[in-house]
């Protein structure tokens, strides 16, 4: 039985790796795309060239009614959702004194609201079925917080919160819900920092001296997914290179 697997945001630097990743692995991947992208053709087509036949769906994770109406069309012509990866998110970041309702908003609206926005169609249809696995992407500033993202540093710790209250209400039904924490990772996200910041503000603070890899993302939202992970539920999984350890 092929497993389907609905990746949020999958068509980032983050994203694609884990679409790439589950594909590899045999599952059908779907992701959701921002309405008003206009590069999903080609993106696909790189993909299918590269023997990756995804699917892709407009979404605004942030709009409840979007999300319903993007998994029901999804499960009309895909099949049921087996695993969701909230990978979705966005940053605003500037000082608290700085910060306004808008940014405020738009990244808790992308990066948290989405979570449950994106969970609740599929949910119900897991926990009948007897399996699903729930995967939300934080980050660690959602652990340790972060100068110039109290919204982002809200919206990721609330997503551990979802996960750990969710998780006590499905367990038994054999759906599990996890977190995971990156830290720095070479993204297109990561690498827009100026290169003076990265070398002399952030790689310092990692042990292991070097930003994380995508694919090493990917690689634990594989085994997440995977029926050898069936005992691991409402974990908080850090994946940071020794920054933060808690």
């Amino acid at each position: 039985m092929t497993r389907l697997a609905l990746v949020t945001g999958g068509m980032g630097g983050l994203g694609e790796a884990i679409c790439i990743k589950l594909a590899a692995l045999g599952y059908q991947v779907v992701t959701t795309y921002s309405p008003g992208n206009t590069k999903v053709d080609e993106w696909l087509k790189l993909m299918k060239e590269s023997g990756y036949d995804f699917h892709a769906y407009p979404c605004d994770v942030s709009d409840y009614e979007s999300a319903q109406k993007c998994v029901a069309q999804i499960e009309k012509e895909m099949g049921p959702v087996d695993v969701l990866v909230n990978n979705a998110g966005i940053t605003r970041d500037m000082t608290f004194k700085r910060m306004d309702k808008p940014n405020w908003d738009a990244v808790i609206g992308t990066n948290l609201d989405s979570v449950f926005n994106m969970t609740k169609p599929v949910c119900d249809g897991m926990v009948e079925r007897g399996w699903g696995r729930i995967i939300n992407i934080s980050s660690v500033n959602g652990q340790k917080g972060a100068f110039g993202q109290t919204n982002y540093s809200a919206a990721k710790a609330g997503m551990h919160g979802f996960t750990k209250a969710l998780a006590l209400e499905v367990a038994r039904k054999a759906v599990t819900v996890n977190t995971i924490s990156p830290g720095y990772i070479g993204t297109k996200m990561v690498t827009a920092i100026p290169q003076d910041v990265l070398d002399t503000k952030i790689v310092p603070q990692i042990p292991m001296g070097r930003l994380g890899k995508p694919e090493e993302v990917a690689g634990l939202v594989a085994y997440l997914a995977s029926d050898e992970a069936a005992f691991v539920t409402g974990a908080n999984i850090a994946i940071n290179g020794g920054q933060h350890m808690s």
